[in-house]
C-alpha cells in the first residue's frame, strides 16, 4: 500500500484532508501527524482526551537508544481512530520547539511507515504541514524532509482559487526539484485538489503542471468536525468528503500501482503507446488487493 505525504504553500486543509483520507479508506489506515510546528488533531478532532505523553515526540528517544525501541514505542504510542482500531493515529507535537529533536528520527520513521505499508497492509498518509524553504531546498528543521524523500507520493493541498495557486506556483518548483535531486523522482508530486473555487481540475493541473490526483468537495460541517471535534454533523459516515476521500484513496493507490510499473520497466514504460497497458495493469492490481 502507499505511503502518502501531504503539504501546503499554507494552511488550506491538509489535516482535514489527511483525517478523510485516513477515516475513508477501505483497508487499515495510519495518519502520522509530522508538521514540526506542532499537531491539532489530539486538541480537535479528539477533544483533548490524549495527554503530551502520548505522540511523535516520544519516538525521539526511543531512536536514540535503538531500531528496537523505536519499534516498540511506535507501536505503543498509536492512537486509534475508530472503535475497530483499524484506523490510528501517531499524535504531533505539542509544542514546535520539539521539532529540533527529530532531525534523526525522520529516516527511522520513514522505514517504520515503509514497513507498515507494504509488509502490514497499511494506507499510511503524513501530515506534513506547511512547506518551509530554504536556499531553494526543504528547511531542515521545519519540514520533515526525509518523509517527503521517500514517500510514494507526495501531494500538494490546493484549492481552486486565485489565492491557493499563486501560493503553491512559489513552492512547487523548489519541490519538484528536491524530489528530482534527493527523493525518489519529481514524478512522485502530485495534487490534492479541494473544490469549491473557481478553477477545475484541468485548470488548477495546467497552472501548476502537476497532476491532480485526488479532489475532495468543499464540505464544511464535516471539515469542520475533524478540525475542531464535537458532536459529528449529521450524515456524517455518508457526508460528501469522506464519500469522495474514498475516491481519491483508490485514485492513489493506481497512481502509486503505475510509477511502480513504470519504475521496474523505465525503458518501455517511456514507450506512450504502453501507456494505456500500465494503466490498467496498475488498476488490476489495485482491485485484486480487494
Amino acid at each position: 500500500m502507499p505511503v502518502t505525504a501531504l503539504v501546503s504553500a499554507k494552511s488550506c486543509g491538509v489535516t482535514a484532508s489527511a483525517l478523510a483520507l485516513t477515516l475513508a479508506s477501505k483497508r487499515p489506515s495510519l495518519l502520522a501527524e509530522c508538521d514540526p510546528a506542532g499537531g491539532t488533531i489530539r486538541a480537535g478532532l479528539l477533544n483533548g482526551n490524549v495527554t503530551a505523553g502520548f505522540g511523535l515526540y516520544h519516538l525521539a528517544a526511543a531512536q536514540r537508544t535503538g531500531p528496537d525501541a523505536l519499534s516498540n514505542a511506535f507501536v505503543n504510542h498509536l492512537w486509534p481512530l475508530d472503535e475497530a482500531g483499524h484506523r490510528k493515529l501517531l499524535p504531533g507535537l505539542t509544542d514546535p520547539a520539539q521539532a529540533a529533536a527529530l532531525g534523526r528520527t525522520w529516516p527511522a520513521l520513514s522505514d517504520v511507515l515503509h514497513v507498515l505499508a507494504a509488509q502490514a497492509g497499511y494506507d499510511v498518509f503524513i501530515d506534513a504541514g506547511r512547506l518551509a524553504l530554504e536556499s531553494g531546498h526543504l528547511h531542515a528543521t521545519l519540514t520533515p524532509a526525509p518523509l517527503l524523500h521517500q514517500a510514494d507520493l507526495v501531494l500538494l493541498v490546493v484549492r481552486g482559487t486565485e489565492q491557493s495557486l499563486t501560493l503553491a506556483r512559489h513552492v512547487i518548483d523548489p519541490l519538484r526539484t528536491e524530489l528530482q535531486e534527493r527523493g525518489s523522482g519529481a514524478d512522485a508530486l502530485g495534487l490534492l485538489l479541494i473544490e469549491g473555487g473557481a478553477y477545475r481540475a484541468h485548470q488548477v493541473s495546467d497552472a501548476l503542471k502537476a497532476p491532480v490526483l485526488g479532489a475532495l468537495p468543499w464540505d464544511t460541517g464535516t471539515a469542520q468536525y475533524l478540525t475542531a471535534g464535537g458532536q459529528p454533523p449529521r450524515g456524517y459516515a455518508r457526508s460528501p468528503l469522506l464519500r469522495h476521500a474514498r475516491t481519491a484513496t483508490e485514485q492513489i493507490e493506481a497512481a502509486t500501482s503505475r510509477r511502480r510499473i513504470q519504475q521496474e520497466y523505465p525503458a518501455r514504460a517511456a514507450n506512450p503507446q504502453l501507456a494505456g497497458v500500465l494503466q490498467r495493469l496498475a488498476e488490476q492490481r489495485g482491485g485484486n488487493r480487494d
